[in-house]
């Protein structure tokens, strides 16, 4: 995988931008795979600002979901359906028409998460997917121990991940035990995978993911088997890497004309 080190989270929403501007440029159609969490807002702040500067046409890009809350109330304020309609749908200039997700409230959830496999093949696949890291190294919701192999499928969530969200809701008891998400064998799909992680207490599991063996233990450290992976860093998440030094030289001697 490439790993790319900036100096903070705005320089890394501004790369990220730029690198689906150039996507959306060569295919305006592309299904974009977003993330949700404080961690990618900058990131949908910066193509905001493409847009509304007309340096970009994002009419045609379709968006889609990487996870989902299981029994939230349809129009949950904290649901991820309403989170990205409103940090990202809503800000780009696009509608619901252009959205894909699961049903975290549907009746059957297993069905539910298969039916959400079948319509992101059926969609042409993934062209650009958004991550993040958990402190315990999973992405998505896969948490760790999950089959790296793994389709759409429901989840329980550890007390660390609950404990994490729990800053999105009144209470940390509001916090729900199940969410759908997309498999690692699901996300490995995607084209092009970028795992953005920012602040030292993602440190220790960029780490592991980047330069640790392949783990089940570590879901992100599935990166390691795609073959076109970028993980773009802030210097404190960064900062337990032994090799940032030749990362960083890595990336300073890339050609110009070698995008990510």
């Amino acid at each position: 995988m490439e790993v790319v080190i900036v100096p903070d989270a705005a320089t890394a929403g501004e790369l990220i931008a730029d690198t689906i501007a150039a996507l959306l440029r060569h295919t305006p159609d592309a299904l974009l795979g977003v993330a949700t969490g404080s961690t990618p807002l900058p990131v949908y702040q910066a193509l905001a600002a493409k847009v509304r500067d007309s340096a970009l046409d994002v009419s045609r890009a379709r968006i889609c979901q990487l996870d989902e809350y299981v029994g939230l109330p349809a129009g949950h304020p904290e649901s991820y359906r309403s989170v990205v309609l409103r940090e990202v749908v809503e800000p780009l200039g696009l509608t619901e028409a252009s959205f894909l997700g699961p049903d975290g409230s549907a009746p059957d959830i297993p069905a539910a998460c298969a039916a959400y496999d079948r319509a992101l093949a059926q969609a042409g696949g993934v062209d650009l997917q958004l991550l993040g890291i958990g402190t315990d190294g999973h992405i998505g919701f896969n948490e760790p121990c999950s089959s790296l192999a793994s389709r759409t499928r429901i989840k329980t969530l550890t007390p660390q991940t609950r404990q994490d969200n729990a800053r999105f809701f009144d209470t940390p008891d509001e916090v729900p035990h199940h969410v759908i998400t997309q498999g690692i064998g699901t996300i490995l799909d995607a084209r092009h995978l970028i795992l953005l992680a920012t602040g030292e207490s993602k440190a220790e599991a960029v780490s592991l993911a980047v330069e640790g063996p392949l783990s089940a233990l570590v879901p992100a450290s599935a990166l390691q088997l795609h073959p076109h992976a970028t993980v773009i860093l802030d210097d404190p998440a960064a900062s337990k890497l032994k090799l940032a030094d030749y990362f960083r030289t890595t990336y300073a001697s890339k050609p110009l004309w070698q995008a990510l």
